[in-house]
């Protein structure tokens, strides 16, 4: 970084024509050699200091460069600066002021992955798919992604209102009132027949913790005796690996979770603590959907794989690359993609995918109308799958997600509801595989 700001500074004492000459020169040498011409960056960057019609400052010029370079790298690596790399820290502990909205970029528009559960944005009804096309009347289009979140955020008690497009519907606007955003991302209620049920809307620092609370309380509640157990991931854009790993592991006893596999020597295995099963011996069914991304296929995977739980729902996102957070001494920070990941059985996830053992689709008066499905691999730059780790590895559920249905997911307000089918699917599976009537359950109005 320093490095790069002396030669900046090197070319401020030039002047418009030498600049100019300086530049033409500096690309002839860039043309003929592969390697990065810092030269030529600093010499264009003069021409616009010089040049341009309005002023232009250093500092953002040197900005917009490390963004656009990074941003032209893959959909998920990406230049903070320092006030957005305290924001993101923010996001991570699980609190922050805003509307509780995940958003990606998919070729230059703001688009919804999953609005937060009990947030101003999943009260109005956000949906997976929803386009932002602008922000309190500025157009969003081709706007960097991290400015587009710093103008939703705001004052709590405040309003932001955002324009939105949805599948063939008319663009309407969702006025949004900003608040505390606190996240409790586990949620849990014993189901009839004794079997629990736990949400889990993204992965926070504090995750793990919450879930081992709510598993203590189903126990208690069910005297001990949980029959079976639903984790629901269906709408969970994912959060952090860390995160990831420790909920995996509270249902395994030792072995391999996820390995994530770098350029440079960065390979690194996580496995689950010996005996470390929370729920030992009771089955699980896993809920999966396409806004199931990232850390939830982690969980999926390493689930899947080590046959501790059944995936029920539909295909996943197939977010399979890890992103590291790099500080700059004060200059912001990188969020750098460094790795796939795999998992136990040495299969990757990106660009594909979790298969769901068992497919259970939300019925078309549940799902959300006129969604956009979006995928990873519908993402400019986006990685294609490397195939497994070795040609020993068994590719059955990469070739069985081929033919997968990609259908919308759930309504929001619908999930963990008595309304919610594919809920009564994994719990209808547990009842029959320990033989437990279901008392008092009603079941769904539509299936």
């Amino acid at each position: 970084m320093k490095k790069l700001q002396r030669l900046t500074m090197g070319f401020a004492a030039a002047g418009s024509a030498a600049t100019i000459a300086f530049a033409i020169a500096a690309s002839t040498v860039a043309a003929k050699s592969s390697k990065p011409d810092f030269a030529l960056i600093a010499g264009v960057m003069q021409l616009v200091k010089h040049d341009y019609v309005h002023p232009v400052d250093s500092d953002q010029l040197t900005r917009d460069a490390l963004k656009g370079m990074l941003a032209h790298l893959d959909p998920h690596s990406s230049y903070m600066t320092e006030r957005e790399f305290r924001e993101s820290l923010q996001d991570m502990n699980g609190k922050f002021g805003g509307v509780g909205l995940e958003i990606a970029d998919r070729g230059g528009l703001p688009t919804v992955i999953s609005p937060i559960d009990a947030t101003p944005a999943g009260e109005a009804g956000l949906q997976p798919g929803d386009i932002v096309i602008s922000v309190d009347g500025n157009a969003t289009h081709g706007m960097d992604l991290m400015q587009i979140v710093r103008q939703i955020r705001g004052k709590p008690g405040t309003t932001v209102t955002l324009s939105i497009s949805r599948g063939s519907e008319a663009v309407f606007d969702v006025p949004l009132t900003r608040r505390i955003i606190q996240v409790h991302s586990v949620k849990s209620k014993r189901e009839p027949g004794n079997v629990g049920y736990v949400r889990i809307t993204e992965f926070t620092q504090t995750t793990p913790a919450e879930l081992k609370q709510a598993i203590a309380t189903l126990k208690k509640d069910a005297d001990g005796n949980l029959n079976g157990l639903v984790l629901d991931l269906r709408d969970d854009p994912g959060g952090l690996l860390s995160s990831a790993v420790d909920v995996s592991g509270e249902f395994l006893d030792g072995g391999t979770i996820v390995s994530i596999r770098g350029r440079r020597g960065s390979d690194e295995a996580f496995r689950a603590p010996a005996k470390a099963d929370l729920l030992p011996g009771t089955p699980i069914t896993v809920l999966i959907n396409g806004a199931s991304a990232s850390a939830s296929e982690i969980v999926a995977g390493a689930l899947q794989d080590r046959h501790r739980a059944t995936v029920m729902g539909t295909q996943s996102f197939g977010k399979g690359s890890v992103q590291s957070m790099i500080p700059l001494n004060g200059h912001g920070a990188l969020r750098l993609t460094t790795a796939l990941y795999y998992t136990p059985s040495g299969r990757s996830i990106q660009d594909v995918g979790i298969t769901p053992d068992i497919v259970v689709e939300a019925p078309k008066g549940e799902q959300v109308a006129n969604s956009l499905i979006w995928r990873e691999s519908q993402f400019h730059g986006a990685f294609k799958n490397p195939g497994p780790l070795s040609r020993s590895d068994r590719p059955s559920h990469q070739e069985r997600a081929d033919n997968q249905p990609h259908s919308p997911p759930i309504k929001e307000q619908l999930i963990g509801t008595a309304k919610d089918a594919q809920l009564a699917a994994a719990l209808d599976f547990l009842i029959d595989r320990n033989r437990v009537k279901p008392q008092g359950r009603k079941p769904p109005e539509e299936i």
